[in-house]
């Protein structure tokens, strides 16, 4: 037989086998039993090497279902972070809150009047639309490019 002519029949094995149940018997598993799962979590005694070989732990082979009673406060507390509280959000000036109204109120306003099948003006409707435009445009010249007033003479590393 030729390489291709193994290939082809080794395919046309696994194509004729695709619809085949995956029950086997336990002779035929390509695995150790150690490595299946249980149907219910079993519990195992994990012996620390410091104590006796007489005393030990008990922990279940569930990880979701283990039990932290032996533990004290402080040893559950260890591990757990709490990031610090934010900094509070900064104060916004008049014209930025205008900014995002307009940015946000244009919109809405024509969404609104939309699906309320309100008959709009054509002045209504420019207003609107230039409230958005006008609104995106003063929050872009707002942003700035250049580095905060407080930064100092430096301005960072040059090469």
């Amino acid at each position: 037989m030729t390489p291709q002519s193994d290939e082809d029949e080794v395919w046309r094995q696994i194509v004729a086998s695709f619809n085949d149940t995956a029950e086997r018997d336990s002779a035929d598993q390509p695995w150790p039993d150690s490595e299946n799962v249980p149907a219910e979590p079993t519990r195992r005694v994990v012996k620390p090497p410091e104590e006796e070989p007489a005393t030990g732990t008990v922990l279940d082979d569930d990880p979701l279902e283990r039990s932290d009673a032996g533990q004290d406060e402080e040893e559950e507390d260890e591990g757990h972070f709490e990031p610090p509280p934010p900094p509070p959000l900064p104060k916004l000036d008049l014209p930025t809150k205008l900014a995002w109204v307009a940015l946000f109120g244009g919109p809405a306003y024509l969404l609104v009047a939309a699906m309320a099948s309100w008959h709009m003006e054509g002045w209504a409707l420019f207003t609107a639309v230039a409230a958005f435009i006008g609104g995106f445009v003063a929050l872009v010249v707002r942003m700035g490019d250049g580095p905060p007033n407080d930064s100092g003479w430096d301005d960072g590393a040059v090469l």
